[in-house]
């Protein structure tokens, strides 16, 4: 059986291509870039083997987010990537659910994340900022220079969804450690054991607020497991897995990549020194142009599947690149420019259609505080090296800064 897509003709037991390879790792928006001159869709292979079909035009990518026919329900799978092998009590969680029990479950959280409620942790937001900067100001102070991934980036957003949660500081960071080595593990008995002490912990943080509850979104939803009878086990500790995971890792590494962003670009954060309106413009350009989700969650073909002139077949794990999407000439002029004046600033980052982030208001106002603080706080800021020597991890899931020092020092 042969199928063509834009890579030539595909027979069934024929290598794939391996895009995501060293030359990924140092550039990837230059193999995205000759991945959609090629065409929009392609049948790639990651770097374990795993086949799977990669979107790379915006106008697919966007049409893929919301088609009902790509299901993130793993047992619409019957090849390819399906993602972590996680327990169930962290699987059932929104990423891997389609509707009616997606719209119940998102019911039950959406009232934490409204923009008026996010309005209203504006405060301890920019509270914990000030904090997190204090912290920046005296390593500065004793050793001239501060890493904000490690000092700033990372702990920002996992205080705010801790706080959230009711998770004490100390258990945070044990947590922000373990997510890291399940993203990025150095080897699979390094992912195993990430994932078993996310899932050890979770447990024992549902059993402790269930004994002694709080004012927090967890001790509600544990009252709704337990009186309402409107959640599972499983999907209890599976939600506040997601709102730890997703409410953490994609904010601290906007906040960074955007800050190295700004930093790189002198004459644009020179503007928005003297003119603050133009931050909402600029956070939203961020999103785009320096967004470290590389592709969206798998997905699954329910059906035969048309995009771009290829069809996909039924039960196919489909991959749909945002990384891509973001620089897609058809759809931004100069793609690749940072610009905080671009006309138009939509874009896929926070998703789209059902899938669309819960926590978009609260990651926005995180993002804007921590940029206009630190900003604000150090006139004379810059980067410690030279931005090309700074290291990132880059994989087909997200391209993140993995340290970025920072000083004042003349």
């Amino acid at each position: 059986m042969t199928r063509h897509t834009p890579d030539g003709p595909l027979t069934d037991g024929a290598p794939l291509p391996r895009p995501f390879d060293e030359a990924f790792a140092s550039d990837p928006h230059a193999v995205y870039r000759r991945l959609r001159e090629k065409g929009s869709v392609h049948r790639v292979a990651l770097p374990d083997g795993s086949p799977v079909w990669l979107v790379t035009h915006e106008a697919d990518v966007r049409e893929g987010l919301a088609d009902p026919r790509l299901s993130v329900d793993k047992r619409h799978s019957t090849t390819g990537y399906t993602g972590f092998s996680l327990p169930s009590a962290l699987d059932r969680n929104l990423l891997n659910i389609d509707p009616d029990d997606h719209r119940r479950l998102r019911r039950l959280v959406s009232h934490g994340f409204t923009p008026r409620r996010v309005e209203q942790l504006r405060g301890s937001v920019q509270d914990i900022v000030d904090g997190l900067l204090s912290d920046v100001a005296r390593a500065m102070d004793a050793r001239g220079e501060a890493d904000a991934v490690a000092a700033f980036a990372t702990p920002l957003p996992l205080r705010v969804i801790g706080s959230l949660l009711g998770v004490p500081h100390v258990d945070q960071d044990r947590f922000s450690g373990w997510v890291t080595a399940m993203l990025a593990p150095r080897g699979h008995a390094e992912l195993v054991d990430a994932i078993g002490r996310i899932h050890r912990f979770l447990v024992d943080l549902v059993a402790d607020r269930r004994a002694a509850p709080g004012d927090d979104m967890l001790s509600d939803l544990i009252a709704a497991r337990d009186e309402g009878d409107r959640l599972t086990e499983d999907e209890l500790v599976s939600l506040a897995f997601l709102i730890l995971l997703a409410g953490s890792e994609n904010v601290q590494h906007v906040i960074a990549n955007g800050l190295l962003t700004l930093l790189t670009h002198p004459g644009q954060l020179a503007e928005l020194r003297e003119r603050p309106a133009l931050f909402p413009a600029a956070v939203e350009e961020l999103l785009r142009h320096a967004q470290p989700i590389q592709t969206t969650i798998r997905r699954f073909a329910t059906e035969p599947v048309e995009f771009g002139g290829v069809v996909i077949p039924a039960g196919d794990t489909v991959l749909l690149c945002l990384a891509s999407a973001h620089r897609d000439p058809a759809r931004y002029p100069e793609p690749d420019r940072f610009d905080i004046h671009r006309a138009d600033t939509a874009h896929l980052a926070l998703g789209q259609g059902m899938h669309y982030c819960l926590g978009a208001p609260l990651a926005r106002l995180q993002i804007t505080l921590a940029l206009r603080t630190v900003l604000d706080r150090f006139p004379g800021l810059r980067t410690a090296r030279p931005a090309d020597e700074l290291p990132w991890t880059t994989t087909f899931r997200f391209h993140a800064l993995r340290e970025l020092p920072l000083t004042t020092a003349p």
